[in-house]
């Protein structure tokens, strides 16, 4: 049976972007990019499980927003913690709208020195926890009937190679990007939108120490990325919550499969 997204035509622009009432779930969500995105959509009116492999950094995040949260642990690299993550939040709030799979590693080791271990790992986190946690979402909305979206925060990476030692990285976001796609075909039956973002580097806790433990050469890459853009400034990680909360609101209701550019145009 199809369940056709609405035509949301009569809506106001103020109805369009309200989150209120929907459930909401972003992973990696106790700082960085993750944490402006659970601001947003928790300022749009949304109910935000706010959940991190670091629990007590989800605990924190929770206690910062302006809505009703739910702080979990939750490991995107282990079925089961995605599943009692998903389930704990349709005990607590009787279903699931919107789940942001945001959660991301990018260590940066040069190819001809990366363990077969550093490669696992990143697609564990990248490729494949996006994978699961995309299920899950879709598993709960469409045992619920009545649709959702799912948003995956891919990487400019996912759309061309970058600098050195991030291999693995690039070779995930590229994968990243392909589900989203072909997920977008295979849920939209159950009137299930999902969409990528895809930000360039900005600067976050994670990224700098990434580039503070990198050899120089990839330092100095990752350090120049992070620099004014053609817009003129450095982008920060509001900037990508925003056009997250456009996805997942009903502005983009007639959008899936898309992975939406959040470059600043630095993308050839």
């Amino acid at each position: 049976m199809q369940i056709s997204v609405p035509d949301v035509s009569t809506r106001t622009v103020t109805e369009l972007i309200s989150l209120t009432g929907r459930r909401a779930l972003v992973t990696g969500a106790g700082r960085g990019l993750g944490l402006a995105i659970a601001q947003r959509l928790s300022e749009a009116g949304a109910d935000v499980a706010v959940t991190d492999v670091d629990e007590q950094l989800a605990l924190k995040a929770a206690e910062s927003l302006p809505g009703r949260t739910l702080p979990l642990q939750l490991d995107v690299t282990d079925p089961d913690s995605v599943s009692a993550g998903a389930d704990r939040t349709v005990r607590e709030w009787g279903g699931i709208d919107i789940w942001v799979n945001n959660a991301g590693i990018f260590p940066a080791t040069p190819a001809l020195e990366m363990p077969t271990q550093t490669w696992d790992e990143v697609f564990a986190v990248n490729a494949r926890g996006v994978f699961l946690g995309a299920r899950e979402a879709a598993r709960r909305m469409s045992e619920a009937g009545h649709g959702g979206v799912v948003v995956n925060v891919v990487s400019t990476a996912g759309f061309r190679g970058t600098g050195p030692g991030l291999a693995a990285y690039v070779a995930s976001k590229h994968a990243a990007r392909g589900v989203t796609r072909q997920l977008a075909l295979e849920f939209a039956p159950m009137g299930i939108r999902v969409l990528g973002v895809a930000p360039t580097f900005v600067p976050t806790e994670g990224s700098l120490a990434v580039a503070g433990a990198s050899d120089p050469e990839t330092a100095e890459h990752l350090m120049s990325v992070m620099q004014p853009s053609t817009l003129g400034r450095l982008g920060v990680p509001d900037d990508v919550a925003r056009i997250v909360l456009f996805a997942v609101s009903d502005l983009a209701a007639f959008m899936t499969g898309s992975t939406l550019l959040a470059d600043a145009g630095d993308t050839a």
